[in-house]
């Protein structure tokens, strides 16, 4: 591959992106300093970044409640965010032994 701006061979080179799994190929001028992407890998990397954005992680304390049950508290940001008042009933699920679901009823 040629660079647009010296007309020089640029060099296929493999680099990391913060917060990216994948490593990115790179398309560098020696010369000017001239760099670019290539496309698929570029796009691949930036959607593993907006993944890892997207989720929202918060460390809650299981508590204990009356007659051996359990109960979480749920975070006034995460409330206000989904819009959730108390009565309000929930579908939870149980997909496997480390996760539990839970979706709105609306």
């Amino acid at each position: 591959m040629k660079c647009p701006k010296c007309n020089k061979s640029m060099k296929k080179i493999k680099v990391t992106i913060q917060d990216a799994k994948s490593p990115v190929t790179s398309f560098q001028c020696g010369s000017c300093g001239y760099f670019d992407f290539e496309e698929k890998s570029i796009h691949k990397a930036i959607n593993e970044i907006k993944e890892k954005e997207m989720t929202l992680k918060i460390k809650q304390k299981i508590i204990k409640l009356s007659h051996g049950r359990l109960g979480m508290y749920i975070n006034r940001d995460v409330a206000r965010s989904l819009k959730l008042k108390g009565g309000e009933e929930v579908y939870v699920s149980v997909p496997d032994k480390k996760c539990f679901v839970v979706n709105l009823v609306k």
